[in-house]
């Protein structure tokens, strides 16, 4: 089961060295991301699976905090452990924190 999490509580687990996925597009990632993060689409989602550390808490970060759900459900389904969907999504997040990187 995944779990809704605000600004503060991802920055609290992407400081513990949380993964983070970003599934915005490639133009959004581009103009500006959390640092640290992996953008995650079809074209790559599959070798990501394979290749990430399944025990360590993923925070997923989309637009609003919308569609970073379902993928945050997908992911639990997927077998991470600790997965959690970023309320707010990229729009708070640039509001709160600095640790924005392009």
């Amino acid at each position: 089961m995944f779990n809704r999490i605000d600004i503060q509580q991802a920055a609290k687990l992407i400081e513990d060295d949380a993964l983070i996925v970003d599934i915005r597009d490639h133009n959004s990632f581009a103009q500006g991301h959390i640092q640290g993060a992996v953008r995650i689409d079809n074209s790559n989602i599959q070798e990501f699976l394979q290749q990430a550390d399944k025990s360590k808490a993923l925070v997923v970060c989309c637009y609003h905090g919308n569609s970073s759900q379902s993928a945050a459900a997908m992911f639990d389904q997927q077998g991470f452990e600790k997965s959690y969907s970023m309320n707010g999504g990229m729009s708070e997040w640039v509001l709160t924190q600095s640790t924005v990187t392009d």
